[in-house]
């Protein structure tokens, strides 16, 4: 089958968050299985020189922006088996940064419909386009306002895929005429809630509508999830499921992993006892038979940082706990953090900012890793501490409830709550706690047994199959 990979960044070329790790690991997945699936993404300034040096220039063609016409020339590059599809434009990409600019809504056009446009310029014809987010929305509206009944446009199924909901790509209705150039009599598909509303428009022209998690699927049905597109999305439930995102095994191995201080195993976790010691050195944390609960993550409210803030103290100073945090985000959130490592010496570490090397040994480094997310479209940290032996404390929402049990119950790889209250959070780390401190056999078989939790690509790959399989059929 063949699938083409709509995205506004993916790795290696161009990255700024999880979509990226989305489309650099998901498309190598299905190609591993035997299928054609191709990643088309804009050509971004600020990608490596080395990345640049290895694109082939193909052809160029120019695109209808509203009144404008635009030049789009098209690069194509390979990584991990997968070809890519690079879509150049100087006006719109030649930028530092991948966005935030008061022209997105136009960038982002030209991108879609570049993406449909280009199609006419290249022999290869895909049976699904996989699009994502609000940046490419506009792919399964163009197909359906200009393109399904074009000559070679026949039969392509189109998929949308949610990744966070919060971002929805909202402008006010002058951009339906100056800059996405589609028919008045189509305002329809647009409007919502008084403006145009790109991922509304996707999800009533798509013909399967995904998220990143199963729980995330129906979570947004929910007001309290869906950032005010719940109405569009109950009219259009029977479009909608969830698959859970993975993480690549390879580069996240214990065994392997020349990152960590130390390589460890299931069958051997005395490595993973010498990465804790060294943490602690190089964080000026105290050594002994304290926890060391990890946390990476972004400084933001419904991360659960306010959860965290209530109850820290008692954590630190009632439970022995110690704490190896990184990360940045709001300033209030910086702030306590700094203040908790400055109040609390040697038993608290924190470092603002991201760094990815150091994000890895503290996932292979802590006893627990803490993550009570008010809202969670999937969440890949759980999964790499699972995958380091690392526990996960998590509040049950999408994609923490999808793939974190409870060590009370059977096949437990962790410790969860459902409130979003930091009481039940507390008790979740006592919880924790207790079993860490008074009964090691059972901690080591919990760290063994999350160290088997397989939450690979391979998985969501045959998920993702068998969807596009349901629209175009077995071909």
């Amino acid at each position: 089958m063949r699938i083409l990979y709509a995205a506004s960044e993916a790795i290696p070329y161009a990255a700024s968050g999880g979509l990226a790790d989305v489309a650099g690991s998901l498309p190598p997945a299905l190609c591993e299985k035997g299928h054609d699936c191709r990643v088309i993404l804009p050509y971004y300034k600020n990608m490596k020189q080395e990345l640049k040096d290895g694109l082939e220039f193909l052809t160029n063609f120019t695109v209808n922006v509203g009144w404008r016409t635009q030049y789009c020339g098209v690069f194509k590059g390979s990584f991990k088996g997968v070809t890519y599809y690079l879509l150049d434009n100087e006006y719109y990409y030649d930028r530092d940064g991948l966005y935030g600019f008061y022209d997105d809504c136009e960038r982002f056009t030209f991108l879609s419909r570049a993406i449909m446009e280009f199609l006419k310029h290249t022999d290869w014809k895909p049976h699904v386009i996989n699009c994502n987010d609000w940046q490419t929305a506009l792919v399964p509206v163009y197909y359906e306002v200009f393109y399904k009944y074009q000559h070679g446009y026949e039969d392509i199924k189109t998929v949308f895929t949610i990744h966070n909901i919060q971002y929805q790509g909202k402008y006010g209705t002058e951009v339906i005429n100056e800059v996405l150039g589609i028919p008045l009599y189509h305002t329809k598909l647009l409007e919502y809630d008084g403006c145009v509303n790109l991922m509304k428009a996707a999800i009533e022209t798509s013909d399967k509508v995904t998220t990143v998690s199963p729980s995330y699927a129906w979570e947004i049905l929910d007001p309290w999830y869906a950032h005010g597109l719940e109405r569009a999305l109950s009219d259009k439930q029977h479009k909608l499921c969830g698959f859970l995102n993975g993480i690549d095994n390879d580069i996240f191995n214990p065994q392997t992993d020349n990152i960590i201080y130390k390589n460890f195993s299931a069958r051997s976790l005395k490595g993973k006892e010498e990465c804790k010691s060294a943490l602690c050195r190089d964080l000026g944390l105290e050594e002994g038979i304290h926890p060391i609960i990890g946390i990476v993550t972004r400084f933001v409210s419904h991360k659960g940082i306010d959860l965290i803030k209530h109850v820290f103290e008692q954590i630190v100073n009632d439970m022995g706990c110690r704490f190896a945090i990184l990360g940045s985000g709001d300033k209030i959130y910086e702030d306590f953090f700094n203040e908790m490592a400055w109040r609390y010496p040697g038993k608290v570490s924190a470092t603002i900012g991201f760094v990815p090397d150091l994000a890895r040994k503290i996932y292979a480094s802590s006893d627990m890793f803490l993550m009570p997310s008010q809202s969670e479209p999937c969440g890949l940290a759980q999964m790499i501490s699972l995958r380091y032996g690392t526990i996960p404390i998590v509040r049950e929402t999408g994609g923490l409830r999808d793939s974190i049990r409870d060590a009370g119950g059977e096949n437990g790889n962790g410790f969860t709550f459902k409130s979003y209250d930091a009481g039940d959070m507390l008790d979740a780390v006592y919880r924790a706690k207790c079993m860490y401190f008074d009964d090691k056999p059972s901690w080591r078989s919990l760290v063994i047994a999350a160290m088997k939790n397989n939450y690979s690509w391979g998985i969501s790959a045959e998920l993702y199959m068998g969807l596009y399989r349901e629209l175009a059929g077995d071909v």
